[in-house]
C-alpha cells in the first residue's frame, strides 16, 4: 500500500494568478526630469526594451485573449521609474557600474537620430566620464539597485 504521505505528482504548488510574486531582481528606469513630456515617454519606451533584451529570462509567456488571440510577450516583473536631474544620472550610472548591473543608457544626442546605428554612435561619441544621460534603465539583485536608486522619488 502507498505511503499516504506521498505525493503522485513531483511538480510544486502552483500558485493562485492573485497571489503577490516576490522578485530576487528589480528593474528600475530613471528619466530625466527637464525633458519634454514626449522625450520622457520615448526614453522610458526605449530602456524598457533595452532592458528585455539585455534579460530574456525576465520576459513572461505570451498573453492569449479568451477567443484565443494571441499576443506579444512583456517583462514579467515591474519596473519602477524614477526623476532624476542630470548629476543624479551620473552618479546613478556610476554606482551601478560599480555594482555590476545591467545597465541602458540613453543620451541627448539619441533624439536627433533616427535609427539604432545611429543612436549606438551618438552614444560612443560621448564623453565617457560625463555623458549628457537623459535616461537609464537598472536591472540586478533587488537590494543593490534600491542602494543605487535611494534618494530618487518616482516619476509623477
Amino acid at each position: 500500500m502507498p505511503d499516504s504521505t506521498m505525493s503522485d505528482n513531483p511538480l510544486p504548488e502552483t500558485t493562485p494568478a492573485d497571489a503577490p510574486v516576490r522578485f530576487d531582481t528589480k528593474v528600475a528606469l530613471v528619466v530625466r526630469a527637464d525633458l519634454a513630456v514626449w522625450q520622457k515617454l520615448n526614453v522610458t519606451a526605449f530602456l524598457a526594451t533595452g532592458i528585455a533584451a539585455a534579460a530574456p529570462d525576465a520576459l513572461g509567456e505570451e498573453y492569449v485573449d479568451g477567443a484565443g488571440r494571441r499576443y506579444g510577450r512583456m517583462l514579467g516583473q515591474p519596473m519602477m521609474i524614477f526623476a532624476a536631474d542630470r548629476d543624479q544620472l551620473r552618479a546613478i550610472r556610476d554606482a551601478a557600474l560599480e555594482r555590476g548591473l545591467t545597465l541602458v543608457p540613453y543620451v541627448a544626442a539619441m533624439f536627433a537620430t533616427g535609427h539604432d546605428a545611429a543612436n549606438r554612435a551618438a552614444f560612443q561619441a560621448e564623453d565617457p566620464d560625463s555623458p549628457d544621460l537623459v535616461g537609464l534603465a537598472l536591472r540586478g539583485p533587488k537590494k543593490a539597485v534600491d542602494k543605487t536608486v535611494k534618494g530618487l522619488t518616482l516619476h509623477g
